[in-house]
């Protein structure tokens, strides 16, 4: 008798090579227009990050320096589509109030803000002149 527990893998699951990259590829896409269609707060970071992303290329600063400054725009936009998907997955499983929700989607929150306090230490320690 097999006492494992039943485990369902995704039918998707499988795929190898360069097909597998491609797919990964139009998930990919398909994940950033969804993110851009339909959260604010990807949209108004997104134009953050194409203001700021130019700016940091044509400062005169030395390139580890504009490496770390593109850097810490880039990580919001990743730690905004992840608080994304956690919304959308709790929206999914219910819309009721529920405290375990209401924290999981606080602390994608807090993970944003503390992102954002990145941006802003990061490139006030490259930009202003510390003794």
């Amino acid at each position: 008798m097999n006492t494992e527990p039943l485990v369902r893998e995704s039918p998707f699951k499988g795929q190898t090579g360069l097909r597998r990259i491609w797919n990964a590829l139009g998930y990919s896409l398909s994940g950033l227009r969804a993110a851009y269609r339909n959260e604010d707060a990807f949209r108004q970071e997104s134009l953050l990050a194409a203001v700021m992303i130019p700016v940091a290329l044509s400062l005169p600063v030395p390139g580890i320096d504009r490496a770390l400054m593109i850097a810490s725009v880039l990580m919001v936009l990743v730690v905004e589509l992840l608080n994304s998907a956690v919304e959308a997955a709790i929206d999914r499983i219910s819309l009721d109030d529920h405290r375990l929700s209401k924290r999981a989607k606080d602390i994608g929150s807090a993970a944003v803000l503390i992102a954002l306090i990145n941006v802003l230490a990061t490139w006030s320690l490259v930009l202003l002149p510390w003794s």
